[in-house]
């Protein structure tokens, strides 16, 4: 990719004026259809087979000029894991001599299965009045295309700039991101100062829940239904259980958040499985809890409750045995003061595209974003989306971008990040 001369030291609103440009020159010919193809190919986590995306994702980004290192996750780890392949991406562009800050921009082509009720086919990629449609096409495949585009632009604009960008395109968000950005760091592949992470609306977030997943097994005892006082019911015991972490969840509506954007705890029973017929006593129910942890709250504490609840519910059935088993705790994101230039950038950036300077709040939801910031790097997420975040349906059938949403979130980043590198 050869930069395009423009001159140096470019003033802020001629330089929004030159990005606009060339992002607008991109936008319909190449951007939409580079989203098209990543949303077109499947990589549903789970089952978790992901590297199939990867090596499309990495074709079109060469097509574009870019050099693509591939990075595949070991096998074995993959599947320690629950997931059967995972190639994460990066791109390094180095804007003078490299001295200035690293600014990673992060966005995971896994999505959750699409489930039912679609208007448009979860894999058409189908544009409709103005909106492109497909699993995965908010969540996060469009920051593909934000991060991927807003860099080209960027670099075509001759802006005189010092520093490097680097844009991670990973592949386990969906189950929790440790063979993704967590594996990246871990192995030392990066080590940026600042991260943009991929978002979902016009603001930017600066804090979000974390996530914790419990694993309730009750152990009984099997019996012929004629004759259940013969057997000790997993499924009445779990049902006790369940009550109580009902009853217990109202509670939670008490305790708002102090952050802006982020309302009380959530608490889900999302999956039951358990019994083998109709007419057996069920020997072995399972079911899985998520709690969402605010970024105020003692993670600690509320596993510690949590279990509390649970052994005490169990207890009401003393013939079946109750096992506990976390398998998954996402730390919330915190927001900091490290956290302070990347808002600065993105605000400015947004006054010069949109004409307002968007809010910095936090959001409900738990992302990849935690694990940079727990490895020391400022990170906030910003991307393409609408104003309200449900407005996506992510996560929900019919998921979309707004395509103007998209060329907008591009506009911007590109000029964050001139924000953020030094100016010669």
């Amino acid at each position: 990719m050869t930069p395009r001369a423009e001159g140096g030291g470019t003033p802020a609103a001629a330089l929004a004026a030159t990005v606009e440009k060339l992002v607008a020159r991109d936008h319909v010919p190449l951007q939409i259809p580079f989203l098209q193809e990543l949303v077109r190919v499947p990589s549903d986590n789970p089952p978790g087979d992901c590297a199939p995306h990867a090596t499309v994702a990495a074709r079109l980004l060469e097509d574009l000029g870019f050099t693509v290192e591939r990075h595949p996750v070991p096998a074995e780890l993959v599947r320690d894991h629950g997931m059967l392949s995972v190639t994460n991406l990066i791109i390094r562009h180095r804007f003078g001599d490299g001295t200035g800050p690293t600014i990673a921009l992060n966005a995971h082509g896994d999505v959750v299965p699409p489930g039912a009720g679609w208007k448009h086919p979860p894999y058409g990629a189908d544009i409709v009045d103005g909106a492109l449609y497909g699993r995965g096409a908010a969540v996060s495949k469009a920051d593909f295309a934000t991060y991927a585009f807003a860099l080209r632009a960027l670099i075509e604009s001759g802006a005189a700039l010092n520093g490097q960008v680097e844009l991670h395109f990973t592949y386990d968000e969906e189950s929790g991101g440790h063979l993704g950005p967590g594996w990246l760091l871990e192995t030392g592949l990066t080590k940026p100062e600042y991260v943009i992470s991929a978002g979902f609306t016009y603001t930017v977030m600066i804090a979000h829940n974390g996530s914790l997943q419990l694993d309730v097994t009750l152990t009984g005892k099997a019996a012929h239904s004629a004759w259940p006082h013969t057997g000790h019911d997993a499924l009445h015991a779990a049902s006790l259980v369940m009550n109580a972490l009902y009853d217990w969840r109202d509670s939670l509506a008490t305790q708002p958040c102090a952050i802006e954007g982020i309302d009380a705890p959530t608490l889900v029973i999302g999956t039951i499985s358990g019994g083998v017929a109709a007419n057996v006593v069920p020997e072995d129910v399972t079911f899985r809890l998520e709690r969402r942890i605010l970024p105020d709250e003692d993670p600690v504490a509320v596993e510690t409750r949590l279990r509390e609840i649970i052994a005490q519910a169990a207890a009401r059935s003393p013939h079946v045995t109750c096992r506990v088993e976390r398998c998954l705790l996402a730390e919330p994101l915190r927001p900091g003061p490290g956290q302070a230039p990347l808002v600065a950038a993105i605000q400015d950036a947004t006054a010069e595209v949109l004409g307002e300077r968007v809010p910095a709040l936090g959001m409900p939801l738990f992302t990849d974003a935690r694990l940079y910031s727990a490895a020391g790097c400022a990170t906030v997420l910003y991307g393409a989306g609408p104003r309200i975040l449900q407005d996506a349906n992510g996560h929900r059938a019919n998921e979309h971008v707004q395509l103007e949403d998209l060329r907008k979130a591009t506009c911007v980043v590109a000029l964050a990040l001139s924000n953020l590198l030094v100016h010669a």
